[in-house]
């Protein structure tokens, strides 16, 4: 095999790629009425594997984040098939193979069983071995004709694997619905691994609450891109959103709203209504995330960002709960007393006494419960923003340390923002290991000193620059979401900084504070803080694509001359094509016009119920960020003749990506036969065009029936002639141009057809041989599901057939010969005699399931 490291030609053509049928379920003989009842809809997709796609995307891989080494081969591409299975070696790989068996069996169709084993030719192969990659999390992934090969040290290497895996098929592998796609993934030998063991995003869900539900779909959507811990900011000011055994005051008071809820003098509320979670919740969305892998760090913040507890204790409406057994205003020492809700965006206002014996019992029962909780090693007690005014800087640094060692008591790892590395981290002996994550945005000056100083105490650093990562900044001055404290920023923002060289040293009164670097940095975080945020589809719109910038700052190798395509325009690129992906899989993003988005098409084969018309769905189409009006279609119908296809789908607006798109055709065929037919869509700076297969040799109206006995010979002259749960006691002969449907009937005597435009037997049994030359199509059960397996008591000749040829686990006694057809299907049948092809063209396929024959197969069929 030849690999190449070359960089790719961009392809806006026709790619199609050649998959094998995949066999349907047999089902029972359908009446004639049933079979022809699909004559109302006009058009009957084949199956998926039959299908075109299409994409503006350059030919080679284009994966975020981008691999430390890859090679392709143009030789060694992989087409998934039917057949297909997910093999692991080791039980540790079970989970997930079933994930990926999640992923793929609804778009391809595919059963894809997952079992225990040595792989086969065209099997997924999960390993658990030595990847010979240093990290632990690392993989390697080989892609060659036969098959797939994912190899990793444990299960965290095999589900990344996987997610690259993901990448190598078309965009439509990410859709919940079948698809007609050709399956067909490039050659490659990946060895990847991450280069911070700390890959983060943070999503608030104290100013405004979010359901399990959704957070477990945003789990989904960053562990796609190797994004391996979340950080779950479940307390705010504007409420508290995590029961805590023993203190039910903290939901059924702190709990009630959510940020920018209006509220009325009455105490009635509009608009965004709080909430909170269980313990089971809690626990239910850490093992959700432990099952892709990611760590929950959890942060109650505190001293100050906590007005929800304080109304909790010292307000009126805890003054009046419980007869006013939990009230205590000791714990509260913000601007206000008594406290009042401030459902704004107001920050520093709030902050709890350290003096109160009461903040401790609450810190300790909360910390307490969450570490047992949390099988994590962080604890994230917040600290962040806590004004002098309310707590002077030595009450301040008195509280985290006080509320550090219990953390450490409950063998956690303390974390916080900048502002707790003013503790005594790494001169208090009693002081556990602690982590700073840095939010400033301006770390050349002074404002990167919090982040010295956290290092020059021996304490490890998460990245996270506001200006840099803050999935809540605004897009640019009309995003309708978010606000612009930090930046006004787009994805060149996001992936255009280096972790190590954000904070050099700096010398302040003679005193030289260190540089922030790679030996002092566990890793990167995109924080997203719910101001302006309220829903799912708001979270997304925020977080993709720039959370994917971080996604490979996170993991990728840094920027330099050993990786030329760890740069910004090399990441657009690839991140274009992901806008694809999301669409099939129905995520909001932003269409930020500093991405250059693809076009994707997909078109499946047809076959035409009414013998020659099509009509409605030719083609889908993903095009992130273009209104319909800018695109144009056209469809080139394969019989000399184009039209315009026409367009729809959801139009996009300013806080939703446009929907994927359905381009549409009406066309009448002068006559029967199977037409190679393309669709070419343009949005006037990319054109893709995609072909699909017309067999316009479909299912025609009986012009006369049988039903119940008919004694004696039966010649079909003209017309077609169906035969519906009828018997036949007598040979049956069909002329040039006639047709014979045959549906749960005995033909008692031999078949004979020379130049007939249909033969098809679903469910029926002929006694004698069946002669079938230089027809149009043949159907001996047709793996669809419309046309039952049949049976022939005698030989079967198929020869020279122009159209559709399919024989589909039905039963021949005696020899079955296929000679001079096109590319038919002989799959799953039982021969009793010798079963023997030869000049098809293409050669025939089985679709991954074989036949079985009493002689030997020979020619074409040897291997079927």
């Amino acid at each position: 095999m030849k690999f190449s490291f070359l960089p790719a030609k961009r392809e806006q053509g026709r790619n199609r790629g050649a998959s094998p049928r995949p066999r349907a379920r047999a089902l029972s003989a359908l009446t004639i009425g049933a079979l022809l009842a699909t004559s109302l809809t006009g058009v009957i997709a084949t199956s998926a594997a039959n299908a075109d796609t299409a994409s503006t995307s350059p030919a080679s891989p284009q994966i975020v984040p981008l691999p430390v080494s890859m090679a392709t081969s143009a030789e060694e591409s992989f087409t998934l098939g039917s057949g297909a299975r997910i093999v692991v070696d080791d039980p540790s790989a079970v989970g997930v193979a079933d994930q990926l068996a999640a992923v793929l069996r609804p778009s391809t169709g595919y059963a894809l069983p997952v079992s225990q084993g040595s792989a086969a030719t065209g099997d997924i192969s999960l390993v658990v071995d030595d990847p010979g990659v240093p990290a632990a999390e690392g993989y390697k992934l080989d892609v060659t004709h036969s098959g797939i090969t994912v190899t990793a040290a444990n299960g965290h290497g095999l589900f990344n694997g996987v997610q690259t895996l993901r990448q190598l098929f078309p965009v439509w592998i990410e859709s919940r619905t079948p698809q007609p796609a050709a399956w067909t993934v490039p050659g490659v030998q990946i060895s990847d691994y991450p280069r911070y063991g700390y890959r983060g995003a943070m999503l608030d869900i104290g100013r405004h609450f979010e359901p399990v539900s959704v957070v477990k779909t945003y789990i989904d959507e960053i562990a796609a891109y190797k994004v391996n811990t979340l950080h779950l900011h479940l307390s705010d000011d504007q409420g508290f959103r995590i029961a805590i055994n023993g203190r039910p005051e903290l939901t059924d008071i702190g709990s009630q709203y959510s940020g920018g809820t209006s509220r009325a003098s009455d105490g009635t509320t509009n608009a965004d209504p709080g909430g909170f979670w269980t313990q089971a919740d809690y626990v239910d969305v850490v093992n959700y995330a432990a099952s892709r892998f990611i760590t929950v760090v959890p942060e109650i913040d505190s001293p100050g960002h906590n007005n929800s507890i304080i109304m909790s204790y010292a307000s009126a409406e805890a003054q009046a709960y419980k007869g006013g057994a939990i009230y205590d205003p000791s714990i509260n020492c913000s601007n206000k007393k008594p406290p009042v809700w401030n459902l704004s965006n107001a920050v520093n206002y709030s902050a709890l006494c350290p003096d109160s014996p009461l903040t401790w019992q609450i810190t300790t029962d909360i910390i307490e419960q969450l570490s047992a909780l949390t099988p994590g090693p962080y604890y994230h007690m917040g600290g962040d923003e806590v004004s002098t005014a309310l707590l002077p800087a030595t009450a301040y640094q008195d509280f985290i340390t006080r509320e550090s060692k219990i953390v450490k008591a409950q063998g956690k790892i303390a974390m916080g923002w900048n502002e707790i590395g003013e503790a005594p981290f790494g001169t208090d002996p009693e002081m556990p290991q602690g982590v700073v994550q840095y939010w400033g945005t301006s770390p050349n000056g002074s404002g990167g000193d919090s982040g010295r100083t956290a290092v020059q105490k021996g304490m490890k650093i998460v990245m996270s620059p506001a200006n840099k990562t803050y999935l809540d900044m605004k897009y640019n001055s009309g995003t309708p979401l978010g606000t612009t404290w930090a930046c006004t920023c787009d994805i060149d923002v996001f992936y255009n900084w280096e972790p190590s060289t954000l904070i050099p040293a700096r010398t302040v009164g003679g005193n030289t504070l260190p540089a922030v670097t790679d030996a002092n940095i566990i890793g990167v975080e995109a924080p997203l803080w719910t101001e302006t945020v309220k829903n799912l589809a708001q979270i997304e719109f925020m977080a993709f694509p720039r959370l994917t910038a971080i996604a490979e700052i996170g993991w990728s190798p840094k920027a330099g001359p050993d990786h030329p395509d760890r740069t910004t325009a090399s990441f657009k690129v690839r991140d274009a094509v992901q806008g694809g992906r999301w669409q099939a899989r129905n995520q909001n993003f932003y269409a930020t016009p500093n991405v250059p988005w693809g076009l994707d098409l997909v078109a499946g084969d047809r076959s035409l119920s009414d013998r020659n018309t099509i009509t409605g769905a030719l083609a889908t189409l993903a095009a992130p960020g273009k209104a319909l009006g800018a695109l144009t279609a056209t469809i080139e119908w394969g019989d000399g003749t184009n039209s315009a296809g026409t367009l729809s789908g959801r139009e996009g607006t300013n806080q939703t990506v446009n929907g994927l798109y359905t381009i549409s055709g009406d066309h009448t065929y002068a006559g029967s036969g199977v037409y190679e037919a393309k669709v070419t869509v343009s949005s006037g700076t990319a054109t893709v065009t995609t072909g699909f297969t017309v067999n316009a040799t479909g299912v025609p109206a009986c012009t006369t029936t049988v039903t119940g006995t008919h004694n004696g010979p039966l010649t079909v002259s003209s017309g077609v002639t169906c035969l519906d749960g009828a018997t036949v006691n007598g040979p049956v002969t069909v002329r040039s141009g006639a047709g014979l449907y045959a549906s749960g009937s005995q033909v008692r005597g031999p078949l004979t057809a020379s130049g007939a435009v249909d033969v098809l037997l679903c469910g029926t049994t002929v006694s004698g041989p069946a002669t079938l030359t230089g027809g149009v199509r043949v159907w001996l059960g047709n793996g669809n599901g419309d046309c039952a397996p049949a049976t022939v008591t005698g030989p079967v000749t198929v020869t020279g057939t122009t159209g559709q040829v399919i024989i589909d686990g039905s039963t021949v006694n005696g020899p079955l010969v296929v000679q001079n057809n096109k590319a038919p299907v002989v799959s799953g049948n039982h021969v009793g005699g010798p079963l023997s092809c030869t000049g098809n063209s293409p050669a025939p396929s089985d679709n991954g399931v074989s036949n079985t024959a009493g002689g030997p197969k020979a020619g074409q069929c040897a291997d079927l």
